[in-house]
């Protein structure tokens, strides 16, 4: 069991079926430990680069103060990495998606490896899941409920 809680808010693609051919949309993201804005990372412009590119992400923010941050976005959906202190391999997100199967292949053509693909079961509901630990050691667990047709 992940170590988040959130409530999610459905955006209108949430809800809406996915097919094969449907573009992976990031729907919402959740921290696993304090702020989704503020992952732990050592190198802002590694971290961006890093999630521009296998990612898609786009830099749309980067703040000094109170420390170094530097935020990206993909399909409305933020992540930001702060030099903080924390350990990057004890956070990371929950990444609630829309067409995770082309999202995978997406990632895997980038050079990504998925690891622990699987059907995930959480408050009645099921869920296919992925995860991807980063080079910096934060981890993300990607994840689209199953809806029966």
């Amino acid at each position: 069991m992940l170590g988040f809680t959130a409530e999610l808010v459905s955006s209108p693609r949430a809800d809406s079926e996915t097919s094969m051919s449907e573009q992976p949309v990031f729907e919402a993201a959740f921290p696993y430990q304090d702020d989704v804005l503020a992952l732990p990372v050592t190198d802002l412009d590694q971290a961006s680069q890093w999630y521009a590119k296998h990612f898609g992400m786009r830099e749309v923010e980067r703040r000094d103060q109170p420390v170094p941050t530097v935020i990206l976005e993909r399909d409305g959906t933020r992540i930001g990495f702060a030099i903080n202190g924390g350990d990057p391999s004890q956070d990371g997100a929950a990444v609630l998606v829309s067409g995770i199967e082309p999202l995978r292949d997406e990632f895997q053509a980038t050079g990504l490896e998925i690891g622990n693909e699987r059907i995930d079961e959480r408050d009645g509901k099921r869920f296919k899941v992925f995860f991807i630990v980063a080079p910096d050691g934060l981890c993300y667990y990607f994840h689209e409920e199953i809806r029966e047709k």
